[in-house]
């Protein structure tokens, strides 16, 4: 698993890469009342915004980590987007993506790197 300076956390799964956020952003967001997410098969280059969240304290973009193409969305998170609090790492993930550069993970932090990031 790698993770980026922005709470998300990268998870390879054969040649997909599941995309979430950390369970430090999904305490600090609050309570996730709304989660938008992108159309399966859209084409996205790394930093376009692509997930939009609401909470009960703000709302925020979660940005693709990579250039590819979204091959699939949590559809469950429409009904129930309080998954992304419950679960961050596990039932909140957003979507899978096929990267188009798998080498673009290596610009990201090790478990550890982000450990010592959020202190």
């Amino acid at each position: 698993m790698k993770y980026t300076e922005e709470h998300e956390w990268l998870n390879p799964e054969g040649d997909l890469i599941v995309v979430g956020i950390t369970e430090h952003a999904a305490t600090q967001l609050g309570d996730i009342v709304f989660v938008e997410l992108p159309e399966v098969g859209t084409e996205v280059s790394k930093e376009d915004e692509v997930v939009v969240i609401e909470s009960v304290k703000a709302a925020s973009d979660i940005l693709a980590p990579l250039d590819g193409e979204i091959v699939e969305v949590n559809e469950a998170l429409a009904d129930n987007p309080g998954a992304v609090n419950d679960d961050p790492m596990g039932e909140g993930w957003f979507f899978k993506i096929k990267p188009s550069d798998a080498s673009q993970m290596e610009d990201y932090m090790s478990e550890q790197e982000y450990l010592d990031l959020i202190g």
